[in-house]
């Protein structure tokens, strides 16, 4: 095992102290104009997928065509981050999502290329090109998660992901109204183009990272011995299990952000660049409780402070489901940001200060199977009870699923309940 990085002594006092690192700094760039891209494209995907069918559970089946791929192939894309120099499989990714962002510009209409016969079943092509971004995108999250530990000391974990974080949300924020945008200005032609671009963009940067991951142990595991390691240290850490499985249901439940564009036309009357605000609300209050973490050193009493900040989210959703007012629905999804940055940055810290290095990539694919795929599942759970029940009183439901998930494990996992203050510096034997 390659020796960590000396700890940094600032890391208790500096809230820049990951930033100063020239090359996680140069990965927070490179991060922002990826999320940037990403969420302009699923901010236009689903309003131009309903407006092309006009049913809720069209925009579930976005989730559903993204998930599946990405379920099939988490643990084995974790195996190949454990394996493999992780910035060149980020690359790798990063270039598939650059020709799916392409093909997704294609698809939007006529082009100059005259591909009219290709955008004929524009419905079906679009869900082939999100499948395909799905499997991208399962080989880039362990990857990519993993390499970012690589680039700081551990005593910065914290920190750095709270920075990791909060640069995700702010992309989220400024996304989907820059998404809105650009739809209300030129339409899917336009908002595709620039979503390209920006990955574009994300590929040269992360080329500018000269990096390479240090040689692990264990290399020459077979594939599936390699994969059930990983799923083994997390069954067999009950705190990490329990935090994955908190997140797991609440955002599977809790979620509403596939059911927005039916918001933002049918409810709220807002539009594309209502459509914009209400997407980017929940990251804006996410900015907000970044830059509050960044400061704050830590929780004294972790465990306590993760479910509460679950249970507001739930309650936050149904809120949400409830309201007919466009500002009192955006003021729910910011305070539902707020509380959800809070999980993330407990849940991400203690996957990274109590995994072994070699086994980071493994355990950041299932999390990625716990946390990432449960966004698509989610939304394809929310289409699916908005058809029988009901688009507001869907939203409702998954808030109070959300309150009753939190109940359960604070009943069922005692020691998550009871866990004190972190402590990233601290390794984990491996």
């Amino acid at each position: 095992m390659t020796p960590l990085l000396p700890a940094a002594p600032t890391a208790t006092h500096d809230p820049y102290a990951a930033l100063r690192h020239p090359k996680f700094s140069r990965y927070i760039v490179c991060l922002f104009a990826l999320t940037l891209g990403i969420q302009i494209q699923g901010t236009v995907v689903g309003w131009q997928m309903y407006d092309l069918t006009k049913d809720p559970l069209a925009l579930g089946l976005i989730g559903l065509a993204e998930a599946l791929p990405a379920l099939s192939t988490a643990l084995y894309a974790g195996h190949v981050a454990d394996q493999r120099d992780r910035r060149t499989i980020a690359l790798i990714a990063l270039g598939v999502l650059v020709l799916c962002s392409v093909a997704l510009w294609l698809l939007a209409g006529p082009t100059p290329l005259g591909l009219d016969a290709l955008t004929t079943h524009r419905v079906t092509a679009i869900y082939g090109v999100i499948i395909v971004s799905g499997v991208a995108r399962a080989f880039l999250q362990p990857a990519r998660q993993a390499l970012s530990a690589e680039l700081v000391p551990r005593a910065l974990f914290k920190n750095a992901i709270t920075w990791r974080s909060g640069t995700w949300q702010l992309a989220s924020v400024a996304g989907p109204a820059l998404g809105g945008v650009l739809y209300a200005l030129g339409g899917t032609l336009l908002a595709y183009a620039v979503d390209a671009v920006l990955m574009v963009v994300a590929v040269f940067i992360l080329l500018s990272i000269r990096h390479r991951s240090p040689v692990r142990e264990g290399s020459r595991e077979g594939v599936w011995e390699s994969v059930a390691g990983g799923v083994r240290f997390v069954v067999r850490e009950p705190v990490i299990l329990g935090a994955l499985t908190l997140d797991l249901f609440s955002v599977l439940f809790g979620g509403a952000v596939a059911l927005l564009p039916i918001f933002a036309a049918e409810i709220l009357h807002v539009g594309p660049i209502g459509l914009g605000v209400l997407r980017a609300a929940p990251a804006a209050g996410a900015v907000v409780m970044s830059l509050v973490l960044a400061r704050h050193h830590d929780f004294d009493r972790t465990g306590h402070t993760l479910l509460w900040a679950v249970a507001g989210f739930g309650l936050c959703m149904i809120g949400f489901g409830l309201s007919t007012a466009f500002w009192l629905s955006v003021a729910l999804l910011f305070v539902a940001g707020l509380c959800d940055m809070v999980s993330v940055v407990i849940r991400s810290t203690l996957l990274q200060s109590r995994t072994p290095e070699g086994m980071l990539g493994r355990v950041s694919s299932v999390n990625q199977l716990f946390i990432g795929s449960s966004n698509e599942i989610g939304m394809f759970e929310s289409g699916v009870t908005a058809r029988w029940f009901g688009t507001a009183p869907s939203v409702v439901i998954g808030g109070c699923a959300t309150l009753v998930v939190v109940g359960s494990v604070a009943w069922f996992v005692p020691v998550l309940r009871r866990l004190g203050r972190l402590h990233p510096e601290e390794r984990v034997g491996v």
